[in-house]
């Protein structure tokens, strides 16, 4: 086994920190003002602007949002092999500005869009070739843009704060917070300011605005260059796992070592992928130590065939990545339950008396106003109230545990769609007791308002539950992959809106009737079983719950193993507390 040498993990030292956040946070909130400005009302622009049908127009939708949840993985690729996490936002964030510009051009220059529809006859042109091209490449720019943006910033962000510092180490978890805090915020602003202008104004202006804010965000970030503190890439990580991989099959028949201290480790070889400290050995999954077996064919260990001998670190980087597995997966289905504000809550609200006052009257779509108020109003509670309070029961410095922080949202959110179905209920009592059953463009004597319940659950659930996922990303990844991890909380979010996309196909399928009724009704939603459908996500939620929790419990933290300024070892997990004194 080679001998180890302290590593002289100075990288930026006297960098980072609380005053690098507002430089970050402006890039975020600006990201963020572009892209669900736009986003929220991209179908509007679709069918009204470019005049294409609407099934054409829900197509590209698809396509883009498809696109969009899957360039994060490519983004987190190119920074944590070669790019680095700060070059990777600064480029990807201009990519996304020419996408956003040449998005507003197509919407100000007569030349780059059809023609208004002839209102005499309603005869509308639909956008040629040409104009089509210049929306879809103006789309695939924003994608890769907000690839390069979305898994970077949060681990850029946390990366200012020194792990080895207690102090800084205390601040991470609480940029997290903040984080998710400015992100809810620029949310909100852009589903009412941003939409309004859009709708009201223009979409000159509507996609002008995010466009002058998100050149102000590159300019703001590049200008805090000095003071940021940058890891440097250090090579492919997806390359170092699949050596593991290989070195672990070529040696299978490899007795497995009862002592893992004769397993191969190398302190100079791993130190560009451990500045914060080397994993150490777990007991699960012992087939993958084969890797770090040496034999007579590992001759020499200073620079060792990756292909056929892997260091402890490496090892437990795969191990690492495949524990996270689980509790990834266990994330889905909370996104599935909060995609149904979107499709079923708001055809709900528009069946509802939506008027706040005589004369004004809440817009269906902005019902989701409610969602970002909770979950901002809880994030606030959170840090400022319930960290000191619980931190004085369990000793910890950010309160409770991410995966404690993970489980209270699963329970939040079972019980919005445990609401969701009473509610449903009560607003089909009251379109029989009108005789609307059979008139749904009626409004039924009913206030919107029923609705906000289900809408702040899941708001508070979020708070919760995402923000926990995040940290537990951030915390349990590998160093080297901190970027592709992050890269895993966007997929989630994407596997959850395909996995609502299949369950209410399924259900639409099969609970239909001869008779033609249906859960899922095409037109009349209340002839349907809408409350079913949300009883059945509260099911699987339920069972989901147990599922997590099972994981949890039988889920290990990563250990890492440190040094102190005395050259000592020390090994703890990434929650903090030290597992025992010497190794």
């Amino acid at each position: 086994m080679a001998t180890k040498k302290q590593n002289s993990p100075n990288v930026g030292k006297k960098q980072g920190g609380i005053i690098t956040m507002p430089f970050i946070f402006a890039n975020e909130i600006c990201e963020k003002l572009a892209v669900v400005g736009f986003g929220t009302n991209m179908i509007s622009y679709l069918t009204s602007e470019m005049h294409l049908p609407l099934t054409k127009a829900a197509n590209t939708l698809t396509n883009f949002g498809g696109t969009s949840a899957m360039t994060p993985l490519l983004g987190a690729f190119i920074a944590d092999s070669f790019a680095g996490r700060f070059w990777t936002i600064t480029i990807a964030s201009i990519v996304y500005q020419i996408g956003m510009i040449s998005l507003t051009l197509s919407a100000v220059l007569p030349n780059l869009r059809p023609p208004p529809c002839n209102k005499s006859n309603q005869i509308c042109k639909e956008a040629d070739s040409g104009q089509l091209a210049i929306l879809y490449v103006s789309l695939l720019l924003t994608a890769l843009g907000s690839g390069g943006i979305r898994p970077c910033v949060v681990s850029f962000g946390a990366d200012q704060f020194d792990e080895n510092d207690p102090e800084q180490k205390t601040t991470t978890w609480k940029f997290f917070n903040w984080y998710y805090f400015c992100m809810g915020a620029s949310i909100l602003v852009a589903n009412t300011v941003i939409v309004y202008i859009q709708d009201n104004v223009g979409w000159g202006w509507g996609l002008g605005v995010p466009s002058v804010a998100m050149f102000f965000s590159i300019t703001a970030f590049v200008f805090g260059y000095p003071l940021y503190r940058k890891l440097e890439p250090s090579g492919s990580p997806f390359t170092r796992l699949v050596q593991v991989c290989v070195a672990a099959y070529r040696k299978r028949k490899v007795a497995v070592v009862s002592d893992w201290t004769t397993l191969y480790e190398n302190e100079d070889l791993d130190c560009a992928i451990a500045l914060g400290g080397e994993l150490v050995h777990t007991e699960s999954m012992r087939f993958l130590d084969k890797a770090a077996v040496v034999t007579e064919d590992d001759d020499n260990l200073k620079t060792p065939n990756p292909w056929n001998l892997s260091t402890v670190h490496r090892v437990e980087e795969l191990k690492s990545l495949i524990r996270m597995g689980p509790i990834w997966a266990a994330g889905i289905l909370l996104i599935t339950a909060s995609a149904q504000q979107n499709t079923f809550s708001l055809q709900q609200a528009k069946s509802m008396d939506r008027h706040l006052t005589q004369s004004f009257q809440i817009p269906a779509a902005s019902m989701s106003v409610f969602t970002q108020i909770s979950m901002l109003a809880t994030i606030v509670f959170y840090d400022r109230l319930f960290v000191p309070l619980a931190r004085r029961f369990t000793g910890l410095d950010r309160g409770v545990s991410f995966l404690t922080r993970m489980g209270i949202g699963f329970v939040i959110s079972l019980l919005a769609t445990f609401a969701a179905g009473f509610i449903e209920i009560r607003r089909k009592r009251a379109a029989a007791a009108g005789g609307l059953m059979d008139r749904p463009d009626a409004v039924i004597p009913i206030s919107v308002l029923w609705l906000m319940p289900q809408y702040c659950l899941h708001g508070i659930a979020e708070s919760f539950m995402s923000i926990g996922h995040l940290e537990f990303f951030y915390d349990q990844a590998p160093e080297s992959m901190r970027s592709t991890a992050t890269a895993l909380f966007w997929l989630s979010i994407s596997a959850g809106s395909y996995t609502s996309t299949l369950l209410v196909t399924l259900v639409h399928k099969y609970t239909a009737r001869a008779d033609g009724s249906n859960w899922l009704p095409d037109n009349n939603l209340n002839r349907g079983k809408l409350e079913y459908f949300y009883w059945l996500i509260t099911l699987l939620q339920l069972l989901n719950l147990v599922y997590y929790l099972l994981c949890a419990k039988f889920y290990t933290l990563k250990p890492i193993q440190i040094r102190n300024q005395e050259g000592d070892h020390h090994m703890k997990t990434e929650d903090g507390f030290e597992l025992t004194n010497h190794v």
